[in-house]
């Protein structure tokens, strides 16, 4: 019998966010690391921590890029500094040396690690909502998007390391009544975005999720952690009453002033 997860998504969801709840409730460390080794991308090393968010103890689940591969997302200056003169100050717009990889190249990645049928189907099935939803936002076919963010070594490594989780914990259910999620902008490769950034709108529409739009200014809620949402999510109701068998807590890394984790439970 397969278990039940209940993802409380109060602050919002990322990839990050997710792989260290599902750490922190129990799924195995050493199982993850085996499968990343297989991983055949250069530039990441993975490191995990404990940290305290509003005061908790969190499960940090952190993919650290070297210099060449870092994509400033957790830079809170350059996402949202729109409004100060010195835009420019990191010269981030130098973007030629990221390789650009399609949804032909990911499927392949995720095809030579070595994991279980299961952890495969489920990261693939997030890296084709993904590629879906881009390709929507940017209206070309499927098969031409190439993922800047998205395709970001960290990304990757993030719906990777989701799917082994979720697997390895013998998750079968999994309930997420909504998303929160912020306003405002949020500068991403392209430019200046509005919040929700137009892959997570085509995501919650073409899912059917709700949305709660929380009086905070910020992107809460990443593309990686919808599309994981929607890959995974089997129900959007809990039941009236049930049990909690276990609690993990993982942390995100931008700093919105509000709890900043994920909650994930196994309930039954």
């Amino acid at each position: 019998m397969g278990k039940t997860l209940y993802l409380e998504c109060n602050s919002g969801i990322s990839g990050d966010m997710t792989v260290g709840a599902l750490i922190d409730l129990g799924a195995d460390k050493e199982v993850l690391n085996k499968v990343l080794s297989t991983v055949n991308i250069e530039g990441f090393e993975i490191k995990y921590s404990r940290v305290k968010r509003a005061g908790l103890d969190c499960q940090d689940f952190d993919v650290v890029l070297d210099k060449e591969h870092d994509g400033h997302d957790h830079d809170m200056e350059y996402l949202y500094g729109h409004t100060h003169e010195h835009e420019d100050h990191h010269g981030h717009h130098e973007d030629h040396h990221h390789e650009h990889r399609g949804l032909k190249e990911i499927t392949e990645i995720i095809d030579s690690a070595a994991m279980t049928d299961n952890a495969r189907k489920i990261a693939k099935r997030i890296f084709e909502i993904l590629a879906d939803t881009e390709s929507k936002a940017h209206g070309v076919p499927v098969y031409e998007v190439h993922f800047h963010e998205v395709g970001a070594v960290d990304s990757i490594v993030d719906v990777i390391s989701i799917a082994v989780c979720i697997d390895n914990l013998d998750v079968d259910k999994v309930i997420v009544p909504k998303l929160y999620e912020g306003h405002g902008t949020v500068r991403c490769q392209h430019g200046i975005l509005p919040v929700p950034v137009p892959a997570v709108t085509n995501i919650v529409t073409d899912h059917k999720i709700s949305l709660e739009i929380l009086d905070v200014k910020g992107e809460l809620v990443t593309p990686t952690g919808a599309a994981a949402v929607a890959a995974l999510r089997t129900d959007e109701t809990l039941p009236k009453e049930f049990k909690i068998k276990k609690v993990g807590m993982g942390s995100g890394k931008r700093d919105y002033g509000l709890a900043g984790f994920v909650r994930a439970m196994i309930i039954e």
